[in-house]
Protein backbone atom coordinates (compact mmCIF):
# COMPACT_ATOMS: atom_id res chain seq x y z
CA UNK A 1 0.00 0.00 0.00
CA UNK A 2 1.62 3.35 -1.03
CA UNK A 3 2.05 5.63 1.15
CA UNK A 4 0.63 9.22 0.85
CA UNK A 5 2.62 12.05 1.30
CA UNK A 6 2.47 14.44 3.86
CA UNK A 7 1.47 18.19 3.31
CA UNK A 8 3.64 20.76 4.85
CA UNK A 9 1.56 23.19 5.93
CA UNK A 10 2.07 27.01 4.56
CA UNK A 11 3.97 29.07 6.49
CA UNK A 12 2.39 32.42 6.78
CA UNK A 13 4.92 35.33 5.84
CA UNK A 14 2.63 38.22 5.87
CA UNK A 15 3.61 38.63 9.57
CA UNK A 16 7.68 38.03 9.66
CA UNK A 17 7.91 40.62 6.80
CA UNK A 18 6.15 43.17 8.87
CA UNK A 19 8.58 42.50 11.51
CA UNK A 20 11.35 42.44 9.37
CA UNK A 21 10.08 46.13 7.90
CA UNK A 22 9.30 47.41 11.58
CA UNK A 23 13.20 46.44 12.26
CA UNK A 24 14.47 47.67 9.24
CA UNK A 25 12.48 51.34 10.60
CA UNK A 26 13.99 50.60 13.52
CA UNK A 27 17.29 50.53 13.00
CA UNK A 28 17.52 53.45 10.12
CA UNK A 29 16.03 55.98 12.64
CA UNK A 30 18.15 54.85 15.65
CA UNK A 31 21.68 54.32 13.80
CA UNK A 32 24.21 56.74 12.94
CA UNK A 33 25.44 57.27 9.53
CA UNK A 34 28.66 59.15 9.11
CA UNK A 35 28.52 62.32 7.41
CA UNK A 36 31.56 64.55 5.36
CA UNK A 37 31.32 67.41 7.35
CA UNK A 38 33.66 68.93 4.30
CA UNK A 39 36.91 71.18 5.16
CA UNK A 40 37.36 73.52 7.89
CA UNK A 41 37.29 76.96 6.22
CA UNK A 42 36.93 80.30 7.33
CA UNK A 43 34.94 82.72 4.76
CA UNK A 44 36.97 85.98 3.84
CA UNK A 45 35.94 89.26 6.04
CA UNK A 46 33.62 91.49 4.08
CA UNK A 47 35.02 93.86 2.06
CA UNK A 48 36.23 96.82 3.98
CA UNK A 49 35.65 100.34 2.94
CA UNK A 50 37.89 102.25 0.93
CA UNK A 51 38.83 104.77 3.63
CA UNK A 52 40.12 101.51 5.40
CA UNK A 53 42.04 99.65 2.96
CA UNK A 54 43.94 102.92 2.51
CA UNK A 55 44.59 102.66 5.64
CA UNK A 56 46.24 99.61 5.29
CA UNK A 57 48.89 100.87 2.95
CA UNK A 58 52.00 101.16 3.96
CA UNK A 59 53.07 104.94 3.61
CA UNK A 60 56.15 105.70 2.17
CA UNK A 61 57.81 106.95 4.95
CA UNK A 62 57.38 103.44 6.52
CA UNK A 63 59.20 101.72 3.78
CA UNK A 64 62.99 101.37 3.27
CA UNK A 65 64.15 100.01 0.13
CA UNK A 66 67.10 98.59 -0.47
CA UNK A 67 67.56 97.82 -3.60
CA UNK A 68 70.85 95.59 -5.42
CA UNK A 69 71.58 96.03 -8.92
CA UNK A 70 72.85 93.76 -11.60
CA UNK A 71 76.89 95.49 -10.40
CA UNK A 72 76.37 94.06 -6.73
CA UNK A 73 75.98 97.52 -5.96
CA UNK A 74 73.30 98.75 -3.21
CA UNK A 75 71.19 101.90 -3.28
CA UNK A 76 69.06 102.68 -0.01
CA UNK A 77 67.20 106.59 -0.49
CA UNK A 78 70.34 108.68 -1.52
CA UNK A 79 73.29 106.57 -0.08
CA UNK A 80 75.22 104.46 -2.78
CA UNK A 81 77.70 101.06 -1.59
CA UNK A 82 79.95 100.32 -4.55
CA UNK A 83 81.48 97.37 -2.31
CA UNK A 84 80.90 94.81 1.13
CA UNK A 85 83.85 97.45 2.37
CA UNK A 86 81.15 100.65 2.21
CA UNK A 87 78.44 98.24 2.98
CA UNK A 88 79.95 97.85 6.92
CA UNK A 89 81.26 101.35 7.30
CA UNK A 90 84.93 100.34 6.82
CA UNK A 91 85.40 103.51 4.83
CA UNK A 92 83.95 106.34 6.98
CA UNK A 93 80.55 105.60 5.08
CA UNK A 94 77.52 104.96 7.13
CA UNK A 95 77.05 101.29 6.97
CA UNK A 96 73.85 99.80 5.86
CA UNK A 97 73.24 98.02 9.65
CA UNK A 98 73.39 101.27 11.10
CA UNK A 99 71.32 103.36 8.67
CA UNK A 100 68.68 100.47 8.83
CA UNK A 101 69.24 100.96 12.93
CA UNK A 102 68.37 104.95 12.42
CA UNK A 103 65.63 104.12 10.55
CA UNK A 104 63.36 101.98 12.80
CA UNK A 105 64.21 104.17 15.93
CA UNK A 106 63.54 106.85 14.24
CA UNK A 107 65.07 108.56 17.37
CA UNK A 108 64.21 112.31 16.71
CA UNK A 109 61.01 111.65 15.17
CA UNK A 110 62.05 112.82 11.37
CA UNK A 111 59.22 112.88 9.47
CA UNK A 112 61.02 111.09 6.75
CA UNK A 113 61.03 107.73 8.89
CA UNK A 114 58.66 105.53 10.45
CA UNK A 115 56.05 107.22 12.81
CA UNK A 116 56.82 106.59 16.47
CA UNK A 117 53.42 104.99 18.51
CA UNK A 118 53.18 104.40 22.27
CA UNK A 119 52.93 100.90 22.70
CA UNK A 120 52.39 99.15 26.25
CA UNK A 121 54.34 96.34 26.89
CA UNK A 122 54.70 94.03 29.72
CA UNK A 123 57.23 95.01 32.86
CA UNK A 124 59.90 95.70 32.96
CA UNK A 125 59.74 98.01 29.53
CA UNK A 126 56.09 99.58 29.96
CA UNK A 127 55.12 102.07 27.76
CA UNK A 128 57.32 102.94 25.10
CA UNK A 129 57.86 105.00 21.56
CA UNK A 130 57.86 102.62 18.80
CA UNK A 131 57.71 102.00 14.94
CA UNK A 132 55.35 99.11 14.75
CA UNK A 133 54.90 99.91 11.26
CA UNK A 134 58.34 100.45 9.59
CA UNK A 135 58.86 97.85 6.55
CA UNK A 136 62.74 97.24 4.96
CA UNK A 137 61.83 96.41 1.30
CA UNK A 138 64.63 94.37 -0.05
CA UNK A 139 64.76 94.09 -4.07
CA UNK A 140 67.60 92.40 -5.92
CA UNK A 141 67.61 92.50 -9.76
CA UNK A 142 67.84 89.09 -11.39
CA UNK A 143 71.56 89.05 -12.34
CA UNK A 144 72.67 89.80 -8.49
CA UNK A 145 75.20 87.70 -7.20
CA UNK A 146 74.79 85.45 -4.35
CA UNK A 147 77.31 86.37 -2.92
CA UNK A 148 76.05 90.17 -3.01
CA UNK A 149 72.41 89.29 -1.85
CA UNK A 150 73.58 87.43 0.89
CA UNK A 151 75.96 90.14 2.12
CA UNK A 152 73.15 92.74 2.28
CA UNK A 153 70.73 90.25 3.90
CA UNK A 154 73.35 89.60 6.81
CA UNK A 155 73.83 93.47 7.53
CA UNK A 156 69.65 93.40 7.61
CA UNK A 157 69.52 90.88 10.11
CA UNK A 158 72.54 92.59 11.95
CA UNK A 159 70.53 95.81 12.35
CA UNK A 160 67.85 94.07 14.09
CA UNK A 161 70.16 91.45 15.91
CA UNK A 162 72.03 94.69 17.67
CA UNK A 163 69.03 96.49 18.54
CA UNK A 164 67.46 93.23 20.55
CA UNK A 165 70.45 93.17 22.32
CA UNK A 166 71.21 96.59 23.14
CA UNK A 167 66.90 96.71 24.37
CA UNK A 168 67.86 93.43 26.61
CA UNK A 169 70.90 95.51 28.09
CA UNK A 170 69.23 98.35 28.69
CA UNK A 171 65.49 96.30 30.28
CA UNK A 172 67.43 93.40 31.92
CA UNK A 173 71.22 93.92 31.96
CA UNK A 174 71.92 90.90 30.28
CA UNK A 175 72.73 90.09 26.04
CA UNK A 176 69.77 88.90 24.08
CA UNK A 177 71.16 85.53 23.81
CA UNK A 178 70.80 84.98 27.75
CA UNK A 179 67.31 86.07 28.28
CA UNK A 180 65.02 83.23 28.86
CA UNK A 181 62.65 82.33 26.07
CA UNK A 182 59.44 84.96 27.45
CA UNK A 183 61.81 87.55 27.80
CA UNK A 184 63.26 87.07 24.63
CA UNK A 185 59.53 87.33 23.20
CA UNK A 186 59.45 90.60 24.53
CA UNK A 187 62.15 92.06 23.22
CA UNK A 188 61.29 90.36 19.76
CA UNK A 189 57.70 92.82 19.94
CA UNK A 190 59.28 96.02 20.64
CA UNK A 191 61.47 94.98 17.45
CA UNK A 192 60.08 92.64 15.42
CA UNK A 193 62.47 91.97 12.19
CA UNK A 194 60.09 93.03 9.19
CA UNK A 195 62.16 92.80 6.12
CA UNK A 196 60.00 91.82 2.94
CA UNK A 197 62.22 90.35 0.12
CA UNK A 198 60.50 91.37 -3.40
CA UNK A 199 60.65 88.84 -6.57
CA UNK A 200 63.61 89.98 -8.08
CA UNK A 201 63.65 92.12 -11.26
CA UNK A 202 65.69 93.47 -14.31
CA UNK A 203 66.86 97.64 -12.63
CA UNK A 204 69.14 97.77 -15.69
CA UNK A 205 73.34 97.55 -15.79
CA UNK A 206 75.22 95.71 -17.19
CA UNK A 207 78.28 93.26 -15.70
Amino acid sequence: MAKKKRKVPDVNTSSTADIAFLLLIFFLVTSSMDTDSGLARQLPQPPQDEDNLTEMKIQKRNLLVVLVNSLDQTMVGDTHYDNLRQLQGKTGKQSLKDKVKEFVINANNNEDMPELFEVEFDAPIGTLRVTKDHVISLQNDNTTSYKAYLAVQNELVKAYNELRDEAARRYFNRPYEELLLDEQELIRKVYPQKISEAEPKSYGGNK
